[in-house]
């Protein structure tokens, strides 16, 4: 922002100085929910073609497993791409400004969510089709990569004496589940409106082309967020150069290793109580489809209930104890969660991912005050980009493979469940190995 447009700002702030600070929150808290949600919608509408679509007409073999397990596994590449995003991004973050990050990062989602929707499949093109829809995956997860960190540091900096941060950071990780229902409602919808046939010919490609609508919409918005103060105010007092990731890398090795397992789990649980369930469903249950989409929706609506209800109690009773809340609880529950699904009744199926993610939501939602307030202001966006993302490679990237191959090798639902039990405990002994951040001054961090 121009020196002239952060003056009149200050100036009605000065003027008018409660409206004027509820107005910037609302602002920016609205932009950075709004912008996450959709590239979380473009996230996760690959996420269930991948288990819908994908396997038939990008990867066809003479093995349905293995044509699931490369689909799959394209779903997976974005995972793998996050850390680079976060990397990149936090690195420009921390050096030239919060904003510019939600800006391009939005951008990019979009122009790659949109072109998935114009690909040819396999019969059209051959080889070439998956290698683009894996290129188009990979710009994906640059994108959302570098999207969380710009988007959760730019709500805690609104913040910096800690009173509403595990609420307002609530809102970021609220977009995750809005994203992850508009996708799935947008399935659920094309699969009730058209055939099978008309479905694998043309209904897959109309939520990836409906994303044009949204990021310009989410880029309207984002056109009127300020910079983040405290980053104006470190630009200011700071004439050095700066390195931001050599730092992070060099001098906040216990925060990343914090960060990271205090995040592995939550990706897993994410993963197995939703998306699993859209490949285990049909295909090990033999249950219609639309029975693991309205349990996926279930959870979304959990999500969106309860994760506020976390943040709230985040600022309330502190970080550490939610987290491990959600970490031991999702450990008990992984078993539970099993037990119901095989039951093969429709109404537990929906309850068991709905009370799944419930949990998550305590796993989930601390994250985005967590992981900023582990982190100086001068590195904040690299340093909860990289601890948020790299969990994630080894979360979100493997899960998919990780489940189906378990339930593949064994004919059990047991390993799967011990493996997300273990996940779920590394949250909560990530958090009892932590100091509790929920009272620090952001100024003092890191």
């Amino acid at each position: 922002m121009g020196g002239s447009t952060m003056q009149a700002v200050s100036t009605g702030a000065a003027a008018v100085k409660t409206p004027a600070k509820k107005q910037s929150v609302a602002r920016v808290a609205g932009a950075s929910l709004a912008g996450t949600t959709l590239e979380f919608y473009d996230h996760f509408i690959y996420g269930s073609a991948a288990a819908l679509v994908f396997p038939k007409l990008f990867f066809p073999q003479t093995d349905p497993l293995i044509a699931t397990l490369l689909s799959l596994a394209s779903y997976g590449v974005a995972f793998v791409a996050r850390p680079l995003g976060g990397a990149v991004f936090g690195h420009f973050g921390d050096k030239i400004g919060r904003k510019w990050v939600l800006i391009v990062t939005l951008l990019m989602m979009g122009v790659a969510t949109f072109c998935i929707g114009l690909l040819p499949t396999y019969a059209s093109v051959g080889v070439l089709a998956p290698l683009l829809l894996v290129l188009l995956r990979i710009v994906q997860g640059l994108a959302l990569g570098g999207e969380w960190g710009g988007a959760a540091i730019m709500v805690n900096e609104l913040d910096p004496e800690g009173k509403r941060r595990g609420f307002l950071g609530s809102l970021v990780q609220l977009a995750a589940p809005i994203g992850l229902l508009l996708a799935n409602a947008v399935f659920a919808l094309i699969t009730w409106l058209v055939s099978e046939e008309a479905f694998l010919s043309w209904g897959w490609r109309v939520p990836f082309l409906l994303s044009a609508i949204l990021v310009g919409v989410g880029m309207y918005i984002r056109a009127s967020v300020h910079e983040s103060g405290m980053f104006e105010k470190l630009e200011e007092t700071s004439g050095e150069s700066r390195a931001p990731i050599k730092e992070v890398l060099s001098n906040y090795k216990k925060q990343l290793l914090i960060a990271f397992g205090a995040r592995l789990g939550g990706d897993i649980a994410f993963y197995v109580f939703t998306l699993f369930l859209l490949y285990y469903v049909p295909t090990k249950l033999g249950l219609p489809r639309s029975i693991a989409l309205n349990a996926v929706l279930m959870g979304a609506v959990a999500q969106i209930l309860f994760i506020p209800v976390a943040g709230l109690l985040a600022d309330r009773i502190g970080r550490r104890p939610v987290l491990m809340l959600g970490g031991f609880g999702g450990a008990v529950w992984a078993f539970i969660f099993f037990l119901m699904v095989n039951s093969s009744n429709p109404a537990l199926i929906m309850l068991s991912s709905f009370v799944g993610m419930v949990l998550v939501s305590f796993m989930f939602s601390p994250l985005a005050s967590f992981l900023p307030e582990l982190f100086a202001t001068r590195v904040r966006v690299t340093g909860a980009s990289l601890g948020f993302q790299f969990a994630g490679v080894f979360g979100g990237a493997l899960a998919p493979l990780i489940a189906v191959s378990l339930i593949d090798r064994f004919g059990s639902t047991t390993p799967v469940a011990i493996y997300l039990a273990v996940v779920c405990i590394l949250i909560a002994l990530s958090a009892m190995a932590a100091r509790e951040t929920a009272r620090i001054n952001l100024s003092d961090a890191g």
